[in-house]
């Protein structure tokens, strides 16, 4: 079969997918991912091929804060959250990726519930389509509005959305906003913390463990503003908290000046990696940061800067698996706080029974695989 993955050309929304991508490649299947062309970089080692469509996410918000005068990842107001997946992006998308996709001629399209474009070619190609959450239920505050943009954006091409025949959810029912039920297509899937191709590779190289434990600080691929990290690694180390560091895409250790004395610095590498030997992970909330984490066991402290964090951050504080950390003047001092409670033999059992409990039910869940087979089955 030929299987077309569609996803909004960032990296928290195109390397969940890479699980399942794989599976379907794995099972002898033709599989592409259809995005921008600059994650030819993440596709390649994959053996994944990439179906270039539209341009990258900085274009895409430049044109979006253009039309509506707010930047939607730093202010996700509904109307920008909807101007900028569901406007601008059909707009500068839909005609590269229906040329794409008519070439490809898939069987299945699966995209990510914040992809707006792939269900546009289902519609156009008359393709069964799958919804590939990445996290908790999104507030139907936000959904409605982009659903009805989307709808407006078809229409002037002449088609109706199709309903997904599946919705395939990562999010394990402990993570689940208060209310959610369960769409009646919801096919659970397994989430993993993202790892590299091929066999699992080395960790990064760390220093020897000290007495207390070790505390992972991940923003992401694009959260990592040295402005926004350097007082909250400074509070963290005068605590004397044993920190390792990942710098995400764009920030280097030297732009971390004093406030990295005694940290370790680790470049980009994938979650899976960075997860190796930490007691307890520090992070801006992306799903896929922490559903990986959680798969694992580990308790959060979770300090959202945009985009889909507050939601995470939300549903992990309800949850009892971490803390959450509302933005304000005492950022730093808050996460402190928090990781000083967590560093409390007593206060890391509970949350970190919590955490293994999300784990498990994650366990639980059906594996990329599983899901592909079943996939398959149903299309066959």
């Amino acid at each position: 079969m030929r299987i077309l993955f569609s996803s909004t050309p960032a990296h928290g929304h195109l390397l969940p997918q890479l699980p399942l991508a794989r599976a379907f490649r794995n099972r002898g299947d033709q599989v592409a991912v259809m995005t921008a062309d600059l994650f030819a970089p993440v596709l390649a080692p994959e053996g994944i091929e990439l179906l270039p469509a539209g341009p990258g996410a900085d274009v895409l918000f430049a044109e979006s804060a253009r039309r509506t005068g707010v930047d939607a990842a730093a202010d996700p107001t509904p109307e920008a959250v909807a101007e900028f997946f569901a406007g601008t992006r059909i707009d500068l998308t839909a005609d590269d990726a229906l040329a794409a996709a008519r070439t490809f001629a898939p069987d299945l399209i699966v995209a990510e519930a914040m992809d707006f474009v792939g269900p546009l070619v289902a519609a156009a190609l008359e393709v069964p389509l799958a919804t590939l959450a990445f996290g908790p239920a999104i507030p139907a505050e936000f959904t409605d509005g982009v659903n009805r943009m989307a709808a407006d954006r078809y229409a002037k091409r002449g088609l109706t959305p199709i309903p997904a025949r599946w919705y395939l959810d990562p999010c394990p029912d402990l993570l689940q906003p208060p209310g959610w039920d369960a769409p009646q297509t919801r096919l659970p899937l397994r989430p993993e913390p993202h790892q590299g191709p091929g066999p699992a590779a080395v960790p990064p190289a760390v220093p020897e463990r000290g007495q207390g434990p070790r505390v992972l600080v991940t923003f992401g691929t694009h959260f990592s503003d040295p402005a926004a990290l350097i007082p909250i690694l400074t509070e963290l180390r005068d605590a004397g908290v044993d920190l390792v560091v990942t710098l995400g895409l764009t920030a280097r250790a030297e732009d971390f000046g004093a406030a990295g004395d005694g940290v370790t610095f680790t470049g980009f590498a994938p979650l899976a990696e960075l997860l190796h030997d930490v007691d307890l992970v520090v992070t801006h909330g992306g799903a896929g940061t922490t559903l990986g984490a959680l798969a694992r066991g580990l308790p959060l402290v979770v300090v959202p800067q945009g985009a889909d964090q507050f939601l995470q951050a939300a549903v992990v504080d309800a949850s009892g698996a971490g803390i959450a950390v509302q933005p304000g003047p005492d950022v730093p001092q808050a996460v402190a706080k928090a990781v000083g409670t967590l560093r409390t033999d007593a206060a890391y059992a509970a949350y970190a029974d919590a955490a293994r409990a999300v784990a498990q039910q994650i366990q639980a869940m059906p594996t990329p695989a599983e899901v592909a087979e079943q996939l398959a089955n149903a299309l066959n």
